[in-house]
């Protein structure tokens, strides 16, 4: 076991620990069975852990030893697969829905009886914020159709015959996932192994262990494992809030500490596996999860509904997302959804046919049902989708969103190919989300700032989210700190899909893709001069990067920040990497061979070198011309400086029509300032001025621009705010006219600045430090009066970021 003194944490750092004991362990499925309880802010029940061996199987490893391999079960991808729904058979009641269970008694042990030295193997997995009351080892050998799968009678002895019985169904090909799911359903509900060694545990802050009596090696260790659990109100991994118009609601909100405090799992991104849950909630609410089915609702005689969700592609347990609310759907009629009748079968997801031609195309990836296999799914532009809102917000998801999204799916299936997912659930989220959107597989969550002004921020978000099915989830980092690999080539692709959905020309498409690079350059430069160094490092490991303990254990630097999640770094620099590596070799070329690297990687975890080297050896000439993988590490992943490139662009992003066009129009704005603008009724008569019409884009640099004047006039503000009727602009805009107002205390538009810390929450955390920074009194009585009205609905991590600034 890892010793304490290597995994405890200095309290004066940031960063977060990934406990699991992978290379000992590896969970392969998880069945979750849950109930929501919004009384008592609570989501309790059980999860069941199917687990194997890992590539250790000693009894346990010693400290301080580095493994660099990743843990991953690599099988021969089958070339037929089964794509229609699991049977789930009826559940076993486990916990009654009116009240959470009593957690008292159990096996938990004291941390002076536990013993860090013990010689027993010890399960280590992520958890935190979870009150645990039993851990015990299932019986699955009486499971009828599981013995079938040990015809052959091999193993006599029950124990064996037990760990024999799992490793065969988490063995299984992918061509018979459905029935493996049904053995998984099966598996968790059968019963406790009788008159067996209890499964003794013990939780500190950041895990939960197990051992078992006399096991001292992995091979020993139960392979079905089932938790009794219920999570805190407190919990960081869930957010219970309302929604916009009152209504209880909770959701995954992206945490740092990710889902540890939502179920025990494996967080190291290596832990790949699949899950099925089941999830009972109150029948007026809707429960949306990750999960590849559309899940259809089945009444309880306790009257709530129960939601069945599973996928069949081995993810990160990061990546399980949840949200229950009283959501209603846009483009539908009559608002609700269809309970499913319990004489009614099952809906089956389409079935793909698979390609003569695809028996060429050879997946690197584990064994699962890939659609890049499928030629229906190659063909497929657009996915099924749905789009989720509180009914405040219901027009505007409907408007706008709804007729974006295909278009959005369509642009993404034209540059990168197959989408990885076969649906998508879009919800908007309560307006105390942290972010303008997050994506999971199958579900994007959106903030209601992305639903004001024109169509361009919120399908520009939409493309963003929408590039992460491809990298961030269907190529995932191999080490989180590497969170440029999913952030950076969102940002990147996020313009490629903006601009095919506008069907903008090539000089178009270029001029659009200029004017944002210098918008996201400013923006860049501002965040490095105003950040620590040592976050602004997107390669903070450097080339201790993916490496691990002898266990599998690491940790995140600096994951815990509070100020990190308001960081654009690894986005902006990111995609700069990426715009200078498409300089090298052309667009068109860099485009197409995204596409190349998403077939040969898709469904595997990656590292910044796969990326680089694939790309070095894809185009030889890069080399010559003195771009290497050590000049790439050097010049801009394993340094905070602003690499040359860069700044030389910049000046040619300068002298792009579009920007010219602004800076035509600035000067006319400091011109009035100066000679009309001063206040008196006969200047303010003067000569009017034709101001020209400007893109969004267009007017956020004009507004930035003006911030840099150290003063204009009031008059000048007021008709800024006329003339581009600026409370109706998207965010973007409306954030840039709220800090105009601060600087020049332009008092007729502090209800501009409310209206925008209290609605777009996921853009205003650091107008909170401008309004302090000028020690006006009654911008600080503003700043404690917009914290006051939203706290308790605020993200944890925005809010501590926001009392530090004002109190």
């Amino acid at each position: 076991m890892e010793s304490k003194h290597d995994l405890d944490l200095d309290p004066n750092k940031d960063d977060l620990p990934l406990r699991a004991n992978t290379n000992h362990m590896l969970v392969r499925h998880y069945v979750l069975d849950l109930t929501v309880h919004f009384p008592s802010k609570v989501i309790g029940g059980s999860i069941v852990l199917f687990l194997e061996p890992g590539v250790v199987s000693s009894k346990q490893g010693e400290p301080g030893s580095i493994s660099n391999t990743p843990v991953q079960n690599i099988s021969r991808v089958s070339s037929k697969h089964d794509v229609s729904s699991p049977i789930t058979p009826e559940p076993n009641k486990v916990i009654p829905p009116e009240e959470p269970s009593c957690l008292s008694g159990g096996n938990d042990v004291s941390s002076v009886l536990w013993g860090d030295e013990s010689e027993e193997f010890t399960l280590v997995l992520d958890c935190c914020d979870l009150a645990v009351s039993k851990v015990e080892e299932l019986d699955v050998t009486t499971v009828p159709d599981l013995k079938k799968l040990d015809a052959d009678q091999q193993h006599a002895y029950t124990d064996h015959m037990s760990s024999s019985l799992v490793q065969r169904m988490v063995s299984m090909s992918s061509v018979c996932w459905r029935l493996q799911h049904e053995l998984y359903v099966q598996c968790s509900r059968s019963p406790a192994v009788h008159n067996a060694q209890p499964l003794r545990f013990h939780t500190d802050q950041w895990s939960l262990q197990i051992r078992k009596e006399g096991v001292c090696f992995p091979h020993g260790f139960p392979r079905a494992v089932r938790i009794w659990y219920e999570t805190k109100p407190t919990g960081g991994s869930v957010r219970w809030t309302k929604d916009q118009d009152g209504r209880c609601c909770v959701y995954t909100m992206g945490s740092p500490i990710n889902n540890r405090a939502l179920f025990p799992c494996q967080e190291p991104p290596v832990a790949m596996s699949t899950w099925q849950a089941r999830v009972r909630a109150p029948c007026d609410y809707t429960v949306l999860m990750s999960g590849e089915n559309q899940a259809f609702p089945k009444p309880e005689e306790t009257g709530f509904l129960q939601w069945d969700y599973y996928v069949t592609m081995p993810m990160p347990a990061s990546t399980f997302t949840i949200a229950v609310g009283q959501w209603l759907e846009a483009g539908v009629k009559q608002p609700g959804f269809e309970v499913e009748k319990t004489d009614k079968p099952s809906v089956k997801e389409p079935s793909f046919s698979l390609d003569n031609n695809s028996q060429q195309y050879v997946c690197s990836h584990m064994d699962y049902p890939c659609r890049f296999m499928l030629s229906d799914a190659r063909a497929q532009t657009v996915i099924p989708h749905r789009i989720f809102a509180p009914p405040c917000h219901l027009q505007k998801a409907n408007d706008m969103v709804l007729p974006l999204l295909p278009l959005c799916l369509t642009a993404a299936h034209s540059v990168l190919g197959v989408h990885p997912f076969p649906r998508l659930d879009v919800l908007i989220v309560p307006s105390g989300f942290s972010s303008l959107g997050m994506a999971s597989p199958h579900i994007v969550f959106l903030s209601q700032s992305v639903l004001s002004g024109e169509r361009n921020l919120c399908g520009a978000r939409l493309c963003h989210e929408i590039a992460h099915s491809w990298f961030g989830l269907a190529i995932g980092a191999r080490d989180w700190t590497e969170e440029w690999i999913s952030e950076g080539f969102a940002t990147y692709l996020e313009d490629v899909f903006w601009s095919h959905v506008q069907k903008l020309g090539c000089i178009e498409a270029k001029e659009q893709r200029q004017l944002k690079a210098l918008l996201r350059w400013r923006r860049l430069s501002d965040e490095l001069q105003n950040s620590e160094e040592e976050l602004q490092v997107l390669r903070p490991n450097k080339e201790s990067t993916g490496k691990v303990s002898e266990s599998g254990a690491s940790v995140v630097k600096h994951a815990l920040n509070p100020g990190k999640p308001f960081m654009q770094v690894h986005y902006l620099k990111g995609y700069f990497l990426l715009k200078f590596l498409a300089d090298q070799v052309g667009e068109e070329k860099f485009r197409d061979f995204f596409k190349v690297f998403v077939g040969k990687f898709h469904g595997q975890l990656i590292l910044s070198q796969d990326f680089l080297q694939t790309l070095l050896d894809t185009f030889p000439g890069m080399s010559s011309g003195g771009i290497t993988l050590e000049t790439i590490f050097s010049d801009w992943l394993d340094t905070p400086e602003m690499p040359e490139w860069l700044r030389d662009a910049c000046s040619e992003w300068l002298r792009t029509p579009a920007v010219q066009e602004v800076k035509g129009e600035v000067a006319k704005w400091i011109h009035f300032s100066g000679s009309g603008g001063k206040g008196s009724k006969r200047k303010r008569a003067g000569p009017k001025v034709n101001f020209k019409e400007l893109s969004p884009e267009q007017l956020v640099l004009l507004l930035e621009f003006l911030l840099e004047e150290p003063k204009l006039s009031l008059s000048t503000l007021r008709l800024l705010q006329t003339t581009y009727n600026l409370q109706t602009q998207d965010a973007e805009v409306k954030h840039r006219w709220c800090e105009l107002a601060v600087k020049h205390k332009h008092t007729a538009a502090y209800r501009d600045v409310e209206h925008f810390l209290i609605h777009d929450q996921a853009m205003g955390v650091y107008l909170y430090g401008e309004l302090m920074v000028q020690e006006d009194a009654r911008q600080q009585a503003l700043a404690r009066c917009c914290l006051a009205t939203i706290k308790d609905d605020m993200d944890q991590s925005a809010r501590s970021v926001v009392e530090e600034m004002i109190l």
